[in-house]
């Protein structure tokens, strides 16, 4: 079988390409390397396998459709996209050419030049907005959705905030209107929070990695004045491990009845987190104090997201198997030793 994967040299693109190789099937990736680390996984990727790399960009649509004209993929893992909401802001023609734009010009390939590919694709809980008109109740380490304790299910209504959230949310009814338009097999992620091995975080992407890395520092003597955070720090999101994401897009790949669906991922309630949790859990395993300063909180940020994770478990029959306090050892193994 031949794999595209956009963005394959990003964190999840790069263990999903990591995937395809060790099955022995054949990989074709684009990225243009914009992200911090994509270079750094490049190079870990060519150590394990040889595959076909284009530096080529989502946002030119004769790349794209030189790409798609050449490999006419069984597969395509679409994780090309700007990631930050505090990027979009800064610079929301970038976010829109990108993960707009971009979607756009690698639907309208397959369309044309390659309508069997199956499209499995990256979107986000950001298109559901900040959830203000929800009710959320505040205890000592985190607030509580009181509408929806166990998790949002997709019937939420779409509510895009940010340009970063419009941008994604466009792409996200891209896929789910190809199908029903022109018949295209698309499968919409929104997903939660994603941590692993190879996710090089920085301050405004990749919470889970980025306080890691600051909690390690801390540990070594490196980073000694206190850190800052936005917001109070129990704003929860559900955790996902980057070896749980892998296990279901190659679980998901093939369900006919997942075609045209969107589906929301996460860790699920047993395997969320606040900020204060997490330092909590970091503290313990490491045997730190972590200090922070309280910034004001983001634009646009999300008190709670937690997803319902039953329709997936229901039609795609996956289910997180990796556990918060696994998934942090895994993260601090590779942080220490990358």
């Amino acid at each position: 079988m031949r794999y595209l994967i956009t963005g394959g040299c990003g964190f999840i693109g790069s263990n999903l390409a990591a995937e395809v190789l060790k099955r022995g099937e054949e990989l074709f990736i684009l990225d243009n390397l914009f992200r911090v680390g994509s270079a750094s996984n490049l190079e870990w990727l060519k150590a394990k396998g040889d595959f076909k790399y284009y530096p080529f960009d989502i946002r030119n649509n004769n790349d794209v459709e030189t790409i798609v004209k050449d490999v006419k993929p069984d597969y395509i893992f679409h994780l090309a996209g700007q990631v930050a909401m505090t990027t979009s802001i800064a610079n929301p023609r970038l976010d829109y050419e990108t993960n707009a734009l971009g979607t756009f010009n690698l639907l309208d390939a397959v369309r044309k030049y390659s309508p069997d590919s199956i499209i499995l694709y990256s979107s986000t809980n950001k298109v559901y907005g900040d959830f203000e008109y929800l009710h959320f109740k505040e205890d000592s380490t985190r607030y509580i959705c009181e509408e929806y304790p166990d998790g949002f299910p997709e019937t939420i209504s779409l509510d895009f905030h940010s340009p970063y959230g419009c941008s994604k949310g466009c792409a996200d009814q891209y896929l789910l209107d190809f199908h029903r338009i022109y018949g295209l097999k698309t499968v919409v992620f929104r997903h939660s929070s994603m941590y692993g091995s190879n996710q090089h975080a920085t301050y405004d992407q990749g919470w889970i990695g980025w306080f890691c890395q600051k909690a390690l520092e801390i540990k070594n003597g490196i980073f000694k004045d206190p850190f800052t955070i936005s917001g109070t720090g129990k704003q929860v999101r559900d955790v996902l491990h980057a070896n749980d994401v892998v296990n279901l897009y190659f679980t998901a790949k093939d369900v006919k009845a997942a075609y045209g669906q969107v589906f929301n991922i996460g860790g699920g309630l047993k395997n969320s987190l606040s900020l204060l949790e997490l330092f909590g859990m970091l503290e313990k395993i490491l045997d730190i104090k972590m200090d922070y300063f309280q910034l004001p909180w983001r634009e646009s940020d999300q008190k709670v997201f937690m997803a319902c994770i039953r329709k997936a478990t229901d039609i795609l029959k996956w289910a997180p198997k990796v556990s918060k306090e696994q998934g942090l050892g895994l993260m601090i193994n590779w942080l220490e030793h990358e």
